[in-house]
């Protein structure tokens, strides 16, 4: 049994449960969306690279001092398999936590964590405030300028784009477009939202 990928809706609710802003529930979605993304593009199973994006945070809104300290707590009540909760953990290597990513999993959800809302505040400065016409030339100048999303690690999303062997114009490109598949969830649909959308 637990060697068994929690459903989405199992790792879904452990979100909510410990999360409750709409910031931290739409950066789970996102990097979700990217890991299921990366999943099919490596012939891997998106459902369990899913759930790892979705819980990758679990602990941070309640614990931010114990952040990725508390997740394997957290997960292992639930009966998360070892592989998961080490994964999730993982994408805190060098800030909050002493495992170096070593699966392909875990060394995309180290790329792709900070990288997600470096994309997400670049949509929003467009004048679409959208993910659909958002392209990597234009995160990469965003990029440059230090002072824009001052928060992102971009330190940590090169280490993470080296693991793959992966141009940073490249992976950059990727993660829009596992973004875009969730962009009217995120709020990054922007005007190119189709009409009548309930997202």
């Amino acid at each position: 049994m637990a060697s068994e990928t929690p459903t989405r809706e199992q790792a879904l609710a452990l979100l909510r449960e410990y999360n409750h802003s709409e910031t931290a529930q739409k950066h789970a979605l996102a990097v979700e969306a990217v890991m299921r993304h990366f999943a099919r593009r490596f012939g891997e199973d998106p459902d369990r690279w899913g759930v790892v994006g979705l819980v990758h945070d679990v602990d941070y809104e309640r614990f931010p001092e114990q952040h990725c300290r508390k997740a394997p707590e957290i997960l292992a009540a639930a009966g998360w398999p070892e592989e998961l909760i080490r994964a999730v953990v993982s994408h805190g290597w060098g800030i909050c936590s002493e495992v170096e990513p070593q699966s392909r999993m875990e060394k995309v959800l180290y790329a792709v964590d900070e990288l997600t809302g470096l994309v997400a505040a670049a949509a929003l400065v467009r004048p679409s405030r959208s993910l659909t016409d958002l392209t990597a030339k234009s995160v990469s100048k965003k990029w440059k300028d230090k002072r824009f999303a001052a928060g992102v690690d971009r330190q940590v999303i090169e280490k993470g784009a080296a693991m793959l062997e992966m141009e940073l114009s490249e992976l950059i490109t990727e993660v829009i477009a596992g973004m875009r598949e969730v962009a009217g969830a995120i709020g990054l649909g922007g005007a190119a939202a189709p009409e009548g959308s309930s997202q």
